[in-house]
């Protein structure tokens, strides 16, 4: 199916008609972040948690300690919601009710198994380390045993999902188009600084490639 089928769960009803279903858009703004926050329950209690994450097909990879309470519980099959959020611009609007942001959004319902075999779970870590910078898994000392043993691996199925996107310029009242004030986008972008070489780097190790600018 090319599009998630709307749900109770999933729907977007404040303004609806910026609300996306389609498997292209959402996995789109899936690829292009890094972070999301995982929401989920224990005993009535409800937490979010920021984390890293990629996306594999129809799934979402998360990782961490093996004591984790998230990974623990995760990995009992919980009802999860994991959300994406990406901030393009402040919306800066005539009345101070009417600013806002662009932004790309995506709200994702599914549970949680432990990944288990050895092989798939060194694919997905790759792949949570390939989405926060390609190349650099190759370039690194491959997790040993005893830290594979200590790392819990969930992959979240995407059973559900919707995206929500804002853009464009500020939506003021009729009345506010005549007043003497500014009004328009302040766009955000976000981008990797200069490198800084750890303190204790060797003098006679160059920059990586996919590190030069």
């Amino acid at each position: 199916m090319s599009e998630f089928p709307k749900t109770e769960r999933n729907q977007v009803r404040r303004v609806a008609k910026r609300g996306k279903y389609d498997r292209k858009t959402i996995y789109k703004i899936l690829d292009a972040g890094y972070l999301c926050h995982v929401g989920f329950a224990v005993d009535q209690q409800p937490f979010v948690i920021p984390t890293l994450y990629a996306r594999i097909e129809d799934s979402i990879i998360v990782h961490g300690s093996s004591i984790s309470r998230m990974l623990k519980n995760l990995e009992k099959g919980v009802r999860v919601c994991v959300t994406v959020t990406l901030v393009d611009g402040i919306v800066l609007a005539r009345s101070a009710f009417h600013h806002s942001m662009n932004y790309r959004s995506v709200c994702v319902f599914g549970t949680g198994r432990l990944v288990e075999d050895q092989g798939e779970k060194i694919d997905a870590l790759k792949a949570v380390s390939d989405n926060l910078l390609e190349n650099r898994w190759e370039d690194s000392r491959p997790p040993n045993q005893k830290e594979l043993n200590v790392t819990s691996v969930i992959k979240i199925d995407i059973e559900e999902a919707s995206a929500k996107i804002r853009e464009g310029d500020p939506i003021d009242d009729a009345s506010d188009y005549e007043l003497p004030i500014w009004a328009g986008v302040l766009p955000i972008i976000t981008e990797f600084g200069e490198p800084q070489a750890d303190s204790k780097l060797s003098s006679d190790i160059d920059l990586p490639e996919y590190l030069e600018r």
